[in-house]
């Protein structure tokens, strides 16, 4: 937890102090997305003897064609690697998934402009005192706004405007459609090519866990507490909850049910209080249904026939917000 705005660059310093001095730890590696481990931050990983694996921009994937290290056709493999004068290791590879959604997204901007450029049109043949470079100038801003305009020039014939799609340079910016690259001052010897992929790619469970964690099943914003200790004790709280979502997840897979969907089963369970002398004594737990049962079986919970009676009063996030607004 970091206080304010903390940008996640600046977050790394603190965390390699904390495994020196607080673990002692050594031989260790660093996995983080191109957002979090920049020129700095891997400097400084290399400095207390770490190692790291990280992704670079496409600028700069752009950047090694250039000097001639990758060669396109290496992207077509399963997984390719090349090495530089310094040691580093460039792992590469294209996902055709990614590279359709791209060609999709690319056909999707161009028939905006075009749909936009029509509508001006349009306008200006309805309009005769209407200006033709005003409708121009706003097409251009579109175009820019969609970052096609590397490919894509608008050009006046009279009063209306036209579209001439440059083939070549539109296939000069879809070469990389799909491709990334992985980077690495790992020797051969300590990682094999396919598993420095491999400990890249594990970080789509990283995201899974903090939009689980954030967005999702546990919510952890908005929070409603103020004090650093507070706010740190209810992102704990969350890191719990998602460590216990994660292990029904696991046990509950072969019932092809979202844990979501298990909660709002289990939410069903119910107590009877049993009074005596006006006062509640205990409360029974009834037989649950037999859907209930399954997902505790697999869950390895065992319900008890009855619950001592404790006083406990327990405030849920819309109550205890209610309740500050009060007081």
């Amino acid at each position: 937890m970091f206080p304010g705005n903390t940008q996640d660059p600046k977050t790394v310093r603190s965390q390699i102090r904390k495994l020196v001095e607080r673990f002692g730890g050594d031989g260790l590696t660093f996995v983080g997305d191109r957002g979090m481990l920049k020129s700095r931050q891997l400097q400084e990983i290399q400095e207390h003897g770490f190692h790291y694996i990280t992704a670079i921009t496409k600028p700069q994937v752009e950047a090694l064609v250039k000097q001639g290290l990758i060669q396109l056709d290496l992207f077509e493999q399963e997984v390719a690697e090349v090495e530089d004068k310094d040691g580093i290791r460039y792992i590469l590879r294209r996902n055709p998934v990614r590279a359709e959604e791209c060609a999709a997204s690319r056909r999707d901007k161009l028939h905006t402009l075009e749909r936009f450029i029509e509508k001006k049109n349009n306008y200006l043949q309805e309009h005769p005192r209407s200006h033709i470079k005003v409708a121009t100038r706003h097409a251009n801003e579109l175009c820019e706004k969609l970052r096609i305009k590397e490919w894509v020039e608008i050009m006046i014939e009279g009063r209306e405007i036209h579209l001439r799609i440059d083939e070549v340079a539109k296939t000069k910016a879809a070469r990389l459609d799909g491709c990334y690259v992985i980077k690495t001052d790992l020797a051969v010897e300590m990682c094999s090519t396919q598993t420095v992929h491999d400990r890249y790619k594990d970080l789509t469970h990283v995201e899974c866990a903090f939009r689980t964690s954030k967005t999702v099943e546990l919510q952890m914003r908005p929070i409603h507490v103020c004090l650093a200790p507070r706010t740190r004790a209810h992102a704990l709280v969350v890191m719990l909850a998602y460590r216990i979502a994660k292990e029904l997840s696991r046990r509950w897979v072969t019932t092809n049910m979202k844990i979501q969907e298990g909660i709002d089963v289990l939410s069903m369970l119910c107590v009877n209080d049993v009074q005596t002398g006006g006062q509640t004594a205990c409360a029974l737990v009834p037989q649950p249904s037999a859907q209930s049962r399954e997902l505790l079986d697999l869950a390895g919970i065992v319900l008890p026939a009855s619950l001592p009676r404790r006083k406990i009063h327990v405030a849920t996030r819309r109550k205890l917000h209610k309740r500050r607004k009060r007081n």
